[in-house]
């Protein structure tokens, strides 16, 4: 049968592989869905072999698994993680049912008690909390460090650092930071330290995805994303996904396995048929009203910082062009937007207020909702909503205003997103 070599990006997600080991399905046009959640054993050696390769410590991780039971591995997710092996371009890949899920279990991978995180801090509120909340009471301590500052980073690295962590572009303000810059200042402390206390860089290409940035390909260790946004586009199904080197393969699916974040079959065979052969032509489209909705919002007097990577305005603008490309090399400037109303602390926090509550009361064509990468164009408050696990100071550090909104580009006609803008503006005093 034939194979994918030279074929390009597109035509590779809408098709995958037309043999997998996971699964014998060379006669199927659409992927085979399973829906058992456990597995008939031939004899109690085969089941015996098939959890030492998936349950075990010393275990293989074999790429040809058998099938014992959902929670190890099954054929649907192990589909998925191929078609990411291919298009992160990792060793491996292992889905997960969210994408915290993913982010936790990429930092336990190579964590653990006495080790320090160096994050940046700006970042997705839930993850903010993981690293603040939740891994110090396991003796993993953040350090929350400028990863656009180098000499910073450099210092901020120290013999018990496990990881650098960083998105980019940032939840929500949409900075821009280097990955291969950093990962320099990584290979510089690397070097020192030896192999067992290696530092590494994990990044969360949620924002971007696969289509639009391959943080492996620039000098990330592991890239990390939530399944549930741009990669499903839909709004219907929740999952994560981590991409690495072999030597964490075992590892994260240990993690899974004992933690239980499992992806259901379902939701993977979702991702599979309806997700990723969609994301050239959802996202582009997407991109495209973007911009125009950029620069509508950069011209608005009422609008005192807009933060895009597709408009000239944009911090970072080179080393945006640099890193946010699709796989056919085209920049990708995104689907979401930063925005802060003008005005002091309170007239500015009032104008956010105002604009998003006409926007929930009276727009079509925008929805006041949490979550982005959807074909429904979405509007929030973040210092508000996904990031009020932050404080005003913590807030403050990562730069999110007090009339800072968010908004993701779904694929409503733009004319109509411009319209339901204009009138909720209209209301701003």
């Amino acid at each position: 049968m034939s194979d994918s070599k030279g074929y390009r990006a597109p035509t590779k997600l809408i098709h995958g592989k037309h043999s997998t080991e996971k699964w014998d399905y060379n006669y199927h046009v659409v992927p085979p869905k399973t829906a058992s959640t456990t597995f008939r054993l031939a004899s109690v050696l085969r089941g015996k072999e098939g959890f030492i390769d998936f349950g075990a410590p010393w275990g293989q991780g074999a790429t040809k698994p058998t099938y014992i039971y959902d929670r190890l591995t099954e054929p649907s997710t192990g589909m998925l993680e191929e078609v990411y092996v291919q298009a992160e371009g990792g060793d491996f890949a292992c889905a997960f049912s969210c994408g915290m899920a993913a982010i936790s279990a990429s930092l336990m991978a190579v964590s653990k008690a006495g080790d320090n995180v160096v994050a940046h801090p700006t970042m997705y509120g839930c993850t903010y909390s993981l690293l603040v909340n939740q891994l110090p009471r396991f003796g993993i301590t953040p350090k929350l460090v400028n990863c656009s500052d180098l000499d910073a980073v450099a210092a901020a690295l120290d013999e018990n650092t496990s990881a650098v962590y960083l998105e980019t572009p940032a939840n929500p303000t949409l900075e821009c930071i280097d990955i291969a810059a950093v990962r320099k200042v990584i290979d510089a402390h690397n070097a020192k330290v030896g192999p067992e206390r290696k530092v590494r860089l994990i990044v969360d290409n949620t924002f971007h995805t696969f289509w639009g940035q391959r943080p492996l390909q620039l000098g990330a260790d592991i890239v990390v994303c939530s399944l549930t946004k741009g990669v499903g586009g839909f709004g219907v199904d929740m999952g994560g996904m981590i991409v690495g080197p072999k030597d964490l393969d075992l590892t994260v699916r240990l993690i899974r396995k004992d933690f239980g974040g499992v992806l259901p079959p379902s939701s993977a065979w979702n991702f599979q048929v309806y997700g990723i052969p969609t994301m050239p032509i959802r996202l582009t489209q997407q991109a495209a009203s973007a911009m125009k909705i950029a620069q509508y919002l950069e011209s608005n007097p009422l609008v005192g910082k807009v933060n895009y990577p597709g408009l000239e305005s944009y911090p970072g603008k080179e080393i945006a062009k640099r890193q946010m490309t699709t796989p056919n090399g085209d920049f990708f400037p995104g689907s979401m937007i930063y925005f802060e109303l003008a005005g002091d602390y309170e007239q500015a926090s009032k104008r956010c207020h105002q604009l998003i509550n006409h926007i929930a009361d009276n727009a079509y064509s925008i929805t006041l909702a949490v979550s982005l990468g959807m074909t429904k164009t979405l509007v929030e408050a973040p210092g508000l909503m996904t990031h009020s696990a932050l404080d005003q100071c913590a807030q403050e550090k990562a730069g999110i205003h007090p009339g800072a909104v968010r908004l993701s580009i779904g694929l409503e006609d733009v004319s109509d997103l411009l319209a339901d803008l204009e009138r909720a503006f209209s209301t701003v005093e």
